[in-house]
């Protein structure tokens, strides 16, 4: 019996308004949300109206298919997680969202083990529809082939994201199809990871944001926009035609991301006297042509301030045949904060970093990421007579005077070479107020209790040193981090 004198077993769920229901629906996947149209008449057609339709992994294209052919609202947001699907059941989805999508699309096909990650380049594609309505779509294909629309206007559509894609239409078919006469209001443009595109050229207005990543055999890059202020672009393969011809002009750019991993040796860059941010890379240990580094050194060359820079300094796993090449870098422009990745693999990288420290001495903020770990595992050493053990070794006992460093952030592992270098960085910074220190996830509590001690009593008294410890989520710069107590 109800304990408030209703019948037993009454039905109050189905009560409730359907705006109500959709809520508890949302909180499911579309599958299951399809499921409840079993219970009743009334909740045979209330999952038709959800504004987000959401399939699990490995979702059965076919299902997917038929939920949208029986769906009756608008779609605001349709995410589909596929497992090696086939091209021609692709574009039957996404044919059939098409009409009702006026939101964001998220459309992801994994490739199994042994699965065709790859093609032709004729076969095994599928077109894309023109999402005229959508504001947002991010495909990672599986490198499907996918053939953009020739006609037709993506009239609302701020972010395209292209993943793992093998394109089967012509270089001019992707240029047009981003360009502002058929995406007006496009701001962000991701492309990574893609085949069958030889050249691209972006003339667009309303462009914010471009990232282009490992695209191979790209061999012409034209980009003519003005509103433009991000530009991350890591060139990663060599095209049979030579080496990448850019033309880039974006007179508002502020942030920069380039690492030319081949040689890029014709491009007219527009003029940008000063920026925000500057990301690249750097080989401490390099041939004498590395393309790597004579690339990031011409790029400094065009600046005399820089806000922000970001570089990662990068030690091969076996440098046994390659020269020290810091002393290449000779200059910084004018800076504000530095921030350093060490990706070491286990080598010695002090002289690295003071050679660093020493070529910008009137920096006011440093952050440095020392750990070389994925997942919190610990690369190994090197070995015994490693080259790395020829560095120069004056960062040890020179004297280096850094009177504007204030600040100061470093991820450490404890490694000897770690705690040797930030003892060394106490010295130098004579007027620091304030540095952290991140201890990593795989460190033992009585190591970091060590640590603590010893690299506060090397500490000037005015300097306040934090101590915060990584928490272990699994993938290693997704975790969080907390402040361990004084």
């Amino acid at each position: 019996m109800d304990p408030r004198g209703g019948a037993p077993g009454r039905d109050r769920l189905s009560a409730l308004p359907v705006d109500v229901l959709l809520l508890i629906l949302l909180r499911l996947d579309t599958a299951t949300a399809g499921r409840t149209s079993v219970l009743s008449h009334h909740w045979r057609r209330i999952w038709a109206l959800l504004p987000e339709l959401r399939f699990p992994a490995d979702a059965d294209l076919r299902l997917v298919a038929s939920a949208l052919a029986a769906h009756e609202a608008a779609i605001s947001y349709l995410d589909v997680r596929a497992l090696d699907a086939a091209p021609e059941s692709v574009e039957a989805c996404l044919a059939l969202a098409a009409d009702r999508l006026s939101g964001r699309l998220v459309f992801r096909n994994r490739v199994s083990p042994g699965g065709n990650a790859d093609g032709d380049g004729e076969t095994g594609g599928f077109h894309l529809p023109c999402l005229d309505k959508a504001t947002a779509v991010s495909l990672d294909l599986g490198f499907l082939g996918l053939a953009v629309p020739t006609t037709g206007v993506f009239a609302r559509l701020t972010e395209l994201s292209l993943l793992h894609v093998r394109l089967r239409c012509s270089s001019w078919g992707l240029s047009d199809a981003v360009s502002s006469r058929r995406c007006p209001c496009l701001q962000k443009l991701s492309i990574d990871y893609a085949r069958g595109l030889a050249n691209l050229t972006i003339e667009s207005q309303s462009l914010l944001e471009l990232n282009l990543q490992g695209v191979d055999g790209l061999q012409q890059l034209i980009i003519a926009a003005r509103a433009l202020n991000k530009l991350h672009l890591i060139h990663s393969s060599v095209a049979d035609g030579g080496p990448l011809v850019a033309v880039i002009s974006t007179p508002q750019l502020v942030s920069l991301g380039w690492v030319d991993l081949y040689g890029s040796t014709s491009i007219l860059l527009g003029n940008w006297p000063r920026l925000e941010n500057l990301h690249s890379s750097f080989n401490v240990y390099s041939l004498h042509d590395s393309w790597i580094n004579h690339g990031f050194l011409r790029l400094l060359k065009r600046f005399q301030f820089i806000r922000h820079l970001h570089i990662t300094l990068l030690y091969l796993k076996d440098i046994g045949n390659f020269q020290y090449a810091m002393e290449d870098l000779t200059k910084l422009p004018c800076l504000t904060s530095l921030s350093i990745m060490v990706r070491h693999n286990g080598h010695a990288f002090g002289a690295s970093l003071f050679h660093m420290l020493r070529i910008c001495s009137d920096l006011k903020m440093l952050v440095l990421s020392l750990h070389n770990q994925v997942n919190c595992i610990v690369p190994d050493p090197c070995p015994s007579g490693c080259v790395c053990d020829q560095q120069p070794s004056d960062w040890k006992t020179e004297d280096l005077t850094l009177n504007c460093l204030q600040a100061v952030s470093i991820d450490m592992e404890g490694s000897d070479h770690q705690v040797a270098f930030v003892k060394r960085l106490l010295t130098w910074a004579v007027v620091l107020k304030i540095m952290c220190i991140n201890f990593d996830c795989s460190m033992s509590e009585c190591k970091v209790k060590e640590l603590r001690q010893t690299l506060s009593s090397f500490a000037r008294p005015e300097t306040s040193v934090k101590f915060y410890m990584f928490q272990n989520e699994g993938m290693k710069f997704s975790g969080t981090k907390y402040r361990l107590a004084p």
